[in-house]
């Protein structure tokens, strides 16, 4: 599936959220002067994909790796666009637009989206999750934990956007800043004063929340993922941190932050006077402290010390990092001015969110677990968690993605290897990398006396595992969770493991 696919979903929000701007103010916000033919023109919509440009839309041209947005001026001008923004003084409109020359594209985009859509978020409680581990889980629960009947809570996260009175399926974790802003103006629109957003580290870097008015500002952890893009783990930790700081945007009002994370730890100590910091884990002095924890199979249960009090919590979610994952949201919402005795109520009926730990077997002796689990610290928590509740072998399924961290492809192995029985190494995302060069790199990690095979086809490894399968058994499917397709070739293959898997679980019934 094409970028331009999946942005497709939101058009119908950007349709009915549309609103105009004149050029001669977006030129002013940019501190930029523009020709006097076209300055009462006013700008319909604002777009960095030429294909969407209609009559009298502005144009974005944002550079990129693969793909250079002044490459496709023509396209745009072709289409109707009105106003030109752009890095390259040297192209010529030929006088069919104006044109606007910037430093930075992406930060003129983010600016230009803020301004034509009445800046929604100064009218919105946002507030921003990061973290590499976790971010899914903890906007899904603040978002259920804040919601009430008659007051809708917007969302806007990587499994789908919540927008008040619409839901759409997600196409990135953190979208383009002119696709956020409509979003966010729509959730105004049908009466949301709240929202919850997560925030990735592309979409901090490459400037697609830059600028955005972060009420609250969460940060989870931080471990190895995404190094083919920063580089190094410092890079990494210093995009994480710009929406605290002050260098994306306005302070947070209040900082939530994860003390148990030495990450965590580094950003206490860097945050200016004014931010509120509020800490969360399960080290002594954490505003929000969590002691006691039982995991069970199907519950955890733990003694909350916090500013609101002491507290039990029982919740459907299991496993060790969702204690943490608990205490961030509970901290967010005592900090909206909820009460947490209410609100553990209801934290008892959360139910989770797709693909993360979603057990997809039934009527089976064994167990079959779906989750998202892409870096190495997800797959061991995830696996540990199982461990715990399993009595007998614990299978995994699992595979790296192509074009990113070679690294981290050795340290999943690692951790499949410690942690699992049986290992069945597979696709998962290829992207334009073949296999044999993924595989090579995954079995520098392999452990001696592991029991692993490497199969290219994912259907045929679920399948396999689900065969080794006996009573008491567990295999965790990790990787794609929520996700229903295979990224090859830049070209999506329709694949969910659920349905994969649940298939393969009643083709194995009618053979017994």
């Amino acid at each position: 599936m094409s970028d331009y696919t999946q942005n497709n979903t939101i058009e119908g929000v950007r349709s009915r959220m549309r609103s105009k701007s004149s050029i001669s103010l977006i030129a002013t916000d940019l501190s930029q002067s523009v020709d006097p033919v076209f300055k009462n023109i006013e700008i319909q919509d604002i777009h960095s994909d030429s294909r969407r440009v209609s009559d009298g839309d502005l144009f974005v041209a944002i550079p990129g790796n693969r793909e250079n947005g002044e490459d496709f001026v023509g396209d745009a001008l072709n289409r109707g666009a009105k106003i030109i923004v752009t890095e390259n003084s040297d192209i010529n409109l030929k006088g069919k637009a104006a044109k606007l020359c910037v430093n930075d594209a992406r930060k003129a985009l983010a600016q230009i989206s803020r301004r034509h859509n009445g800046s929604p978020d100064l009218d919105l409680d946002l507030i921003g999750v990061t973290g590499t581990n976790g971010k899914t889980t903890v906007t899904t629960l603040i978002r259920f934990l804040l919601e009430e009947s008659a007051q809708p809570v917007g969302l806007i996260g990587t499994v789908r956007y919540h927008l008040g009175d619409r839901e759409l399926p997600s196409f990135r974790t953190t979208p383009e800043s002119s696709d956020i802003y409509p979003m966010l103006k729509s959730m105004l629109a049908s009466g949301c004063s709240e929202a919850v957003m997560e925030v990735s580290s592309h979409g901090i870097h490459q400037h697609r929340v830059f600028g955005i008015n972060f009420e609250i500002a969460v940060f989870l952890n931080l471990s190895r993922d995404h190094l083919d893009y920063h580089h190094d783990m410092e890079n990494y930790f210093r995009e994480k941190i710009k929406i605290f700081n002050g260098e994306n945007g306005p302070l947070p009002k209040i900082a939530v932050i994860n003390q148990d994370c030495p990450y965590g730890r580094r950003l206490i100590e860097q945050l200016p006077p004014q931010v509120r910091i509020l800490t969360f884990g399960t080290s002594e002095g954490c505003d929000f402290r969590a002691r006691e924890v039982e995991v069970g199979e199907n519950q955890t249960r733990l003694i909350l010390d916090s500013l609101a009090g002491t507290h039990v919590v029982t919740s459907p979610l299991i496993g060790s990092f969702n204690v943490l994952n608990l205490l961030a949201a509970l901290a967010v919402v005592h900090a909206q001015g909820r009460s947490i005795s209410d609100t553990l109520r209801k934290v008892s009926t959360f139910g989770g969110v797709d693909g993360r730990m979603e057990t997809v077997s039934e009527d089976y002796d064994f167990n079959v677990v779906v989750d998202y689990a892409h870096t190495p610290d997800a797959l061991r928590n995830a696996l540990s968690i199982l461990r715990e509740c399993t009595t007998g072998r614990l299978h995994v399924v699992f595979g790296c993605g192509g074009d990113r961290d070679q690294g981290k492809r050795m340290e999943m192995t690692r951790v499949a290897c410690a942690g699992a029985d049986q290992i069945w190494v597979t696709s998962d995302n290829p992207r334009t990398e073949s296999l044999s060069d993924i595989f090579n790199d995954m079995r520098k990690g392999v452990s001696r006396g592991a029991k692993i095979s490497f199969i290219e086809d994912r259907r045929r490894a679920i399948s396999m595992s689900l065969d080794a399968a006996e009573a008491g058994d567990c295999i965790l499917i990790a990787g794609k969770g929520h996700e229903s397709f295979q990224e090859v070739q830049y070209s999506a293959i329709p694949f969910d493991d659920r349905k994969i898997a649940r298939e393969l679980l009643k083709i194995k019934k009618l053979s017994l």
